[in-house]
């Protein structure tokens, strides 16, 4: 079960337009682990378009390099104890970033003038590989997305166990010097096993393209996780974030 709760705090990057003010989310990357509340964000609508250097297939190797929990001994959400076995442990799996044709804000798809090409996450794909890879082959039957919308998302494991993962805002912004940045919260609901369980989280990931070719993406990403009004510690812990995880990305071809 720890495990699994582990998982479901990692779960976001694949997952994740608005954007932020100028500087906003790499002032935020900075100041870890000094967070106090979620970010300035706006309502999540459509997907998230990558840039076109995003595109293709990958090799992604994935490292939790640091992780916090602010309010500790007080408030310390499960599983958090469970994940010092993943530091610096590098987690292998493929993603794909697809690139696909995407509405043009404020037009209705009446023909292909109103949709433009962008890149975009094989949501699914990536999904399912991450799962496999961080709870084993066996664990996690499938992954489906919402044909109605890319922002709801559900994992369906073993034993009737479900994750359902809500995107509810975003932000994104561009630095001068070449980061694409991202941020993303959302709902995770976990269910089976006894008590559904609720949390809401927080993710931001800067990626820049590199001038090598192994890797040839880096990304430093922050997950947060916050408590939600079900959490008997919601008041207690207020808009702070109740752990901290941060990541080092790498994406080969």
């Amino acid at each position: 079960m720890r495990k699994i709760w582990g998982f479901c705090l990692i779960f976001l990057f694949l997952l994740w337009s608005g954007d932020a003010k100028a500087g906003e989310l790499a002032k935020r990357l900075d100041s870890f682990p000094v967070w106090e509340k979620i970010t300035s964000t706006k309502p999540a609508v459509g997907d998230l378009i990558y840039p076109d250097w995003m595109a293709g297939d990958w090799q992604l190797v994935s490292t939790l390099v640091d992780m916090v929990a602010p309010l500790a001994p007080d408030i310390i959400t499960p599983g958090f104890e469970g994940n010092r076995q993943y530091l610096n442990q590098p987690l292998r799996f493929q993603v794909r970033f697809v690139r696909e044709s995407t509405p043009v804000a404020g037009l209705k798809i009446n023909s292909v003038a109103d949709t433009k090409s962008a890149v975009v996450a094989d949501r699914a794909f990536n999904g399912l590989n991450l799962a496999r890879a961080y709870l084993g082959d066996t664990a996690v039957i499938s992954v489906k997305v919402d044909p109605d919308s890319p922002n709801r998302q559900i994992t369906f494991l073993r034993h009737e166990r479900q994750l359902v993962s809500i995107v509810s805002a975003r932000a994104t912004e561009t630095t001068s010097d070449g980061r694409f940045i991202t941020t993303e919260v959302f709902q995770q609901l976990f269910k089976g096993g006894g008590r559904p369980y609720f949390n809401s989280v927080e993710s931001t990931t800067a990626y820049r393209k590199l001038s090598t070719s192994n890797p040839v993406i880096e990304a430093d990403q922050v997950t947060a996780v916050y408590l939600s009004p079900q959490d008997p510690d919601y008041f207690k812990a207020g808009s702070r974030p109740v752990a901290l995880y941060r990541y080092r990305l790498e994406f080969l071809r």
